[in-house]
């Protein structure tokens, strides 16, 4: 996989503690073809409401998505939370239908390589998708069966799936087995776009049936996929009880607070180097608007230089934006594989709304 390359110019937003890509299905398809022809990484998430709350208790998940150049709504849910918050999230861009506007997209094909999914789904797949001889085109697939992660990562799999030339290595293991499997191989994968894409194997090969639109637009596939795949209701029922605590603890206080708010919001921001590392101090009201022009500009200069850590120093700040958050964790994602993340100081005020997003545990390492 190409190497990283900073991108703090993303519009993100934070939802349950993590950044989510405030994009549509349009855009999204934009951003995965560009990589896939320019060459550029483009590692992309897409997370709904399961993962979002294993993501709390799991910390190599919860990074992947930090780690990510894409991170996708992929759940009513997660909507819902962003429209409560008044953050710019427009609608649900699953991962399954940003593989369909692809397969329909009317330019080149992006070549795709199929690696997991129930035994014959992803042959079955391949064969669909170059059927319909579309925006997609199926170079080769894996069914990789079962096992550990570095048994499905044998230097024969990663050089067939090298071989093919494949644009875009579509992963379906499981949420976080497949997040892993990507974060372990993308130094040795040579496709510039890599995601776990869930079911859409299974969907492309035509072994489970995707709700109707009326159904997906109403929230409601939840209720469908139960249908289709029995099992999954315990794992919804599970969540619902996690998301109803966090919505009564967390968002609800998070989103009276947000609306309540009506003052112009005024900070300063400067930079202090450290012999390791730069070290970014902000003070005062940092609510999102005119600064997140500034707090982009600032990590985006400090990010050219790849061998040097960063410090972020809240002790000063009196209110800090949803947004501003997202952009601190999209932060730790980059420097946490380089230099070495860490906020150094916070006030009270800083500590009270990164628990009410879910974003202490990983900015301050606390809860």
């Amino acid at each position: 996989m190409p190497p990283r390359r900073a991108n703090f110019g993303r519009t993100l937003v934070c939802i349950l503690g993590l950044p989510f890509d405030a994009v549509d299905i349009a855009q999204a398809v934009q951003r995965i073809r560009d990589a896939a022809f320019g060459g550029q990484r483009c590692f992309v998430s897409t997370p709904n409401l399961n993962f979002a709350m294993a993501a709390q208790h799991d910390a190599a998940f919860r990074d992947s998505v930090l780690h990510s150049d894409l991170s996708l709504v992929d759940g009513m849910p997660l909507v819902w939370i962003a429209r409560a918050l008044g953050r710019p999230i427009r609608e649900r861009v699953s991962g399954a239908d940003v593989f369909e506007a692809l397969a329909a997209h009317a330019g080149p094909p992006v070549d795709v390589f199929l690696f997991g999914g129930p035994p014959g789904a992803a042959a079955q797949a391949c064969e669909r998708i170059n059927q319909r001889a579309g925006g997609v085109r199926c170079v080769g697939f894996d069914a990789a069966g079962f096992g550990s992660i570095e048994a499905m990562s044998s230097d024969a799999q990663i050089d067939r799936i090298n071989r093919s030339g494949a644009h875009f290595v579509v992963v379906a293991l499981g949420a976080a087995k497949g997040q892993a499997w990507i974060e372990h191989n993308a130094p040795r994968l040579a496709a510039p776009v890599l995601s776990h894409l869930g079911a859409v194997v299974n969907f492309a090969a035509g072994t489970v049936q995707r709700a109707p639109r009326w159904v997906q637009a109403a929230g409601l596939e939840w209720l469908w996929r139960i249908k289709e795949e029995p099992a999954l209701w315990r794992r919804y029922a599970r969540d619902g009880r996690a998301v109803l605590s966090v919505l009564l603890t967390c968002v609800l206080p998070d989103a009276i607070r947000t609306r309540r708010r009506d003052a112009q919001a005024v900070g300063s921001l400067d930079v202090l180097c450290e012999p390791r590392r730069d070290v970014l101090r902000l003070q005062g009201d940092w609510r999102d608007g005119a600064h997140l022009e500034t707090l982009r500009s600032a990590l985006a200069k400090l990010a050219t230089n790849v061998e040097r850590g960063l410090g972020v120093d809240l002790a000063g700040v009196t209110d800090l934006g949803n947004e501003c958050t997202a952009l601190l964790l999209c932060a730790r994602g980059w420097w946490d594989q380089r230099g070495g993340f860490a906020v150094t100081a916070s006030s009270g005020a800083v500590r009270a709304s990164l628990r009410r997003r879910l974003a202490a545990r990983v900015l301050l390492g606390a809860d």
